[in-house]
């Protein structure tokens, strides 16, 4: 059954125009957390450094069971909305509807029930009929951003002269919009954190309530991975993936012990450690300080006498990284990045993004052009 899913799959990316949802990173080719990341960031702090006066409320949006909640009715009118054929949408709408289901504990099996809602985890199709249910939740302002990998959604509202109006409008809509397609807000799960580099006594946020649920606002938020703090630096993150490094050496360590091959140690710390280290690096290295940055190589130069050779830097993993990145990204038309790569008359090199802030001039954007500018390789 598995393989008939992914020829069906295979039938509706194809079906489906590549500007829909674009916004929706996940299940789609080339793309990764990191581009989901990269793009709040930058719509971030690119935000802030048009204005002093400028700030950014995230709300970072947590459904329950959300996979499980969708109708399939609503989902096959959204399917033909998107232009894919009647005869398409019956099959999606027949596989979603009168499934039997059991539940075995031991060797006891209960009577078998049939459901018609949601989309069963583990099928290769859910995650794509998913992001389709989904492809209609979009901003209704000018002024908002919502961003989503998958089910991990964040609203992102962009505000200037203390005027949160339209924020909190998005937010209404958003609310509105779960309501009509079944979606439920975890509010105790829900987020607000608040980028704002004013002066503390100009520091007043109109509290966010959402069904009558107040939603709490934090300093720090793990999104997709990476620990955002409301300052915008890295050193929590840090701290927390040279700790869960540092538990691997370990391990590394006892390998070493038993007498295996230095190539093996290679292949295990790449694997266990290097992994952990690099995780969304692009997205964050560039600002990172001097000190963390410090602490991250000390976890290399250990493994580096466990491994007895030596290892790659995480500062050329991070220039390699961007430099893939973004190719891949220009390569990509349809990406909602693509348009920041912009080639000079020369035809050689690309225009740099202005930036006011060194938050924004080392974020990966920026610093991906800087990259592609200076490599001495070609683009493929």
């Amino acid at each position: 059954m598995k393989v008939f899913e992914r020829l069906l799959k295979n039938i509706i990316s194809s079906s489906i125009p590549s500007t829909t949802d674009p916004l929706q990173f996940a299940y789609r080719p080339s793309r990764s957390t990191e581009d989901a990341i990269s793009h709040v960031l930058h719509t971030t702090l690119s935000y802030l450094d048009k204005k002093q006066g400028n700030y950014v409320r995230l709300l970072f949006v947590d459904y329950s069971s959300a996979f499980n909640t969708i109708v399939p009715s609503r989902l096959f009118t959204k399917l033909r909305d998107l232009g894919l054929s009647s005869r398409l949408c019956a099959w999606v709408l027949d596989f979603l509807t009168g499934r039997s289901q059991v539940v075995r504990v031991g060797r006891c099996v209960s009577d078998s029930v049939s459901t018609n809602t949601g989309a069963p985890q583990g099928c290769v199709l859910s995650p794509l009929l998913y992001s389709l249910y989904t492809s209609d939740c979009v901003t209704t302002h000018g002024s908002n951003t919502i961003v989503k990998f998958a089910d991990d959604t964040v609203v992102l509202g962009l505000i200037s002269n203390n005027d949160e109006e339209a924020y909190m409008n998005e937010v209404k809509n958003l609310t509105s919009w779960c309501q009509d397609n079944h979606l439920q807000l975890n509010i105790c799960k829900t987020k607000e954190l608040v980028v704002d580099f004013r002066r503390s006594q100009q520091r007043v946020y109109k509290p966010l309530n959402i069904n009558g649920a107040p939603v709490e606002r934090v300093l720090s938020f793990k999104y997709l991975g990476v620990q955002i703090s409301s300052d915008l630096t890295w050193s929590a993150h840090i701290q927390v993936q040279s700790k869960r490094a540092r538990q691997r050496l370990y391990y590394l360590r006892q390998l070493r012990k038993f007498g295996v091959s230095p190539v093996i140690l290679r292949t295990f710390y790449s694997g266990a450690v290097e992994s952990i280290l690099t995780q969304n690096i692009t997205s964050w290295y560039g600002n990172s300080c001097i000190q963390d940055r410090k602490a991250l190589q000390s976890v290399i130069r250990a493994a580096e006498r466990c491994c007895r050779s030596i290892l790659p830097s995480l500062q050329d993993i991070y220039i390699k990284r961007c430099w893939s990145r973004a190719v891949r990204t220009l390569k990509d038309s349809s990406h909602p990045s693509n348009g920041l790569f912009q080639l000079l008359q020369s035809g050689r090199r690309f225009r740099t993004i202005r930036a006011r802030t060194e938050r924004l001039k080392r974020s990966f954007y920026p610093q991906a052009i800087r990259v592609l500018n200076q490599s001495p390789h070609s683009i493929p």
